[in-house]
């Protein structure tokens, strides 16, 4: 569904921002899918959690096709929103894609989340700059923007997708580009 959701398909790599990358399973994924993939990471702790990542990635003897999976991935420790922003005034190596996955709202179920994404809300918190980070992404992409959300979610911002891919728990919410003149 999220090789989907960002256009991938055989053939067809579009170059791809993931502008809250975290501990960068997603970013991975779409590496492995052969996916160009840019992460943006604000937290200090997390952006030295995956420069120790792609280290490590990078010298895995192995399997050294997945350890030539870093040429794909690059990191970029800095603040998203300010980031794409800085990227949409460019006329060139602007992204076709910027992925989104933001902190996912609080639950109201009465089972918990899993452990490690308790432990990244504790250390991260909130994204309470989620709809400004929309914002800029739909500046910036050259293509479209996807936002990660748990299926029955509230849209971000409350701005209408213009499309949507489904998993079982996951919604791909898919939106188009701000063009300027």
């Amino acid at each position: 569904a999220l090789a989907k959701a960002l256009g991938l398909k055989h053939g067809a790599n579009p170059t791809v921002v993931d502008a809250t990358a975290g501990l960068g399973r997603d970013a991975f994924v779409l590496a492995n899918l052969g996916a160009h993939v840019t992460m943006i990471e604000r937290s200090p702790i997390l952006a030295a959690l995956l420069t120790d990542g792609l280290h490590r990635l990078a010298t895995n003897t192995d399997m050294p096709d997945i350890a030539n999976m870093q040429l794909q991935l690059q990191l970029i420790h800095a603040n998203a929103i300010e980031w794409l922003l800085q990227q949409a005034q460019k006329t060139e190596g602007r992204p076709d894609v910027v992925y989104l996955d933001p902190m996912y709202p609080h639950r109201t179920k009465s089972a918990l989340v899993k452990k490690e994404m308790r432990a990244l809300r504790a250390l991260v918190g909130d994204d309470e700059d989620s709809a400004q980070l929309l914002q800029a992404a739909r500046q910036c992409a050259l293509k479209r923007v996807v936002v990660k959300r748990p299926k029955g979610a509230p849209l971000l911002d409350d701005t209408k997708p213009s499309g949507a891919v489904q998993s079982k728990n996951t919604r791909y919410d898919i939106y188009p580009v701000i063009t300027t003149p």
